[in-house]
């Protein structure tokens, strides 16, 4: 810790927080600043598009700590002020409001942005979906919209779909891609997340693209498709994917990619390190990685935080996701795209539960469970272990049709 006199962590999330406090658990004693570009205290971005969005949840239940565990943290928060530059040479952060912060060390944790269509977006009833107050605001946007329409069917357009459709909205899913989440699930999971959809009323429109927002008096209206149709809706959410909130750091000097590119250690300069979805390092088992998931930003936070007190060592974590539509829950572990090969090991798609790993260059790589969460806990070893393909669990290749 020598040299570590003060430190500030942009960002304050999950990997934000998380990061703090491992500094303050590991005996750092220093000055410690946080810098967030919301005005609220830490909290949860899983729950938004689920609990918060159905209003199962008040939105005090997404605090991600209570206050008097923040208050032991003797750090100075800096709430709805975002960074706006960073000189590494000189090792200051600059505020939007002018001021400039000082750093022997630094976490960068500023996460993703939500990325927007071309225009509409000064439609009233066209939303986004990235903070609470997106949240609250698109909730109430659901309760009184007759028809919906959701741009983007990955995680979150696929969450907002099941809950719209759970308040009693007419809701049209659109993605240009075969179906949703195929990215993320491979083609014979996305098929069942598409069955799903459509056996709860949403109508599925895939390999279409949207041409342009309709909008009437400074609403929308509807949304008009690349296959020339025309979808009423009068309220639309955008969930078109996101990217690294890195803008702040132009100019800096730090090699910025997909993200904010570390090492191995999180470490993308001397005194500098970062973590969470803004964060692209180098996984020693996947090569270059950058994850978006919330496991991986409380991992990857504590991670990062033992790199810049002198102690890190290489991030190499099985990723973990989870996602949850109406009354199915889909957890995975590692590489579950679909370019994998496919192996459904317990259960059958038929049945509403099932577990499946996914291999590829000869080695399981992934493996996911639908409705089992058990299974997918007794799979992670196979991942973790890099286990041969011809060794893993024999099972049904070929289970259900691909999208």
């Amino acid at each position: 810790m020598t040299g570590l006199d003060r430190t500030v962590v942009v960002g304050v999330s999950a990997a934000g927080l998380t990061a703090a406090e491992t500094l303050r658990r590991e005996g750092y004693t220093g000055r410690l600043t946080l810098v967030g570009a919301e005005p609220h205290l830490p909290y949860d971005r899983p729950p938004l598009s689920k609990q918060i969005l159905r209003g199962s949840w008040t939105p005090d239940r997404v605090a991600l700590r209570r206050e008097d565990a923040l208050a032991a943290l003797d750090a100075e928060w800096l709430l709805g002020q975002a960074a706006a530059g960073l000189d590494v040479a000189a090792r200051t952060v600059t505020l939007d409001g002018g001021q400039l912060l000082g750093y022997d060390g630094l976490v960068i944790a500023t996460g993703v942005a939500p990325r927007s269509l071309p225009q509409g977006h000064e439609l009233a009833g066209v939303h986004l979906l990235r903070t609470l107050d997106d949240a609250l605001a698109l909730r109430e946007g659901l309760l009184s919209a007759g028809s919906v329409v959701i741009v983007g069917a990955g995680f979150l357009g696929a969450e907002a779909a099941s809950v719209a459709r759970e308040l009693g909205a007419d809701v049209t899913l659109v993605d240009p891609l075969p179906a949703p989440m195929i990215r993320q699930l491979g083609a014979q999971v996305a098929g069942l997340v598409t069955q799903l959809h459509t056996r709860h009323g949403v109508r599925v429109r895939t390999r279409t693209g949207v041409r342009r927002l309709a909008g009437e008096n400074g609403r929308v209206v509807g949304v008009h498709l690349d296959d020339g149709s025309l979808v009423p809706a009068d309220l639309v959410l955008v969930a078109v994917g996101s990217a690294p909130a890195v803008g702040w750091l132009g100019g800096s000097g730090l090699p910025l990619g997909d993200g904010v590119e570390c090492d191995a250690l999180c470490r993308a300069a001397p005194g500098v390190v970062a973590a969470g979805d803004v964060a692209s390092w180098h996984h020693p088992d996947l090569g270059r990685l950058r994850v978006e998931h919330r496991m991986n930003a409380t991992e990857q936070g504590t991670a990062a935080a033992l790199t810049l007190l002198g102690g890190g060592r290489p991030f190499a974590p099985v990723p973990y996701f989870w996602t949850d539509q109406y009354d199915v829950k889909i957890q995975a572990y590692g590489v579950t795209r679909q370019e994998a090969e496919f192996r459904v090991v317990a259960g059958h798609p038929d049945e509403g539960r099932f577990a499946a790993l996914y291999g590829a260059r000869g080695r399981v790589v992934g493996a996911l469970s639908w409705n089992m969460p058990r299974e997918a806990r007794a799979l992670r070893p196979y991942v973790a272990e890099h286990v041969p393909w011809e060794e893993a669990p024999a099972g049904d290749p070929h289970p259900v049709s691909t999208a």
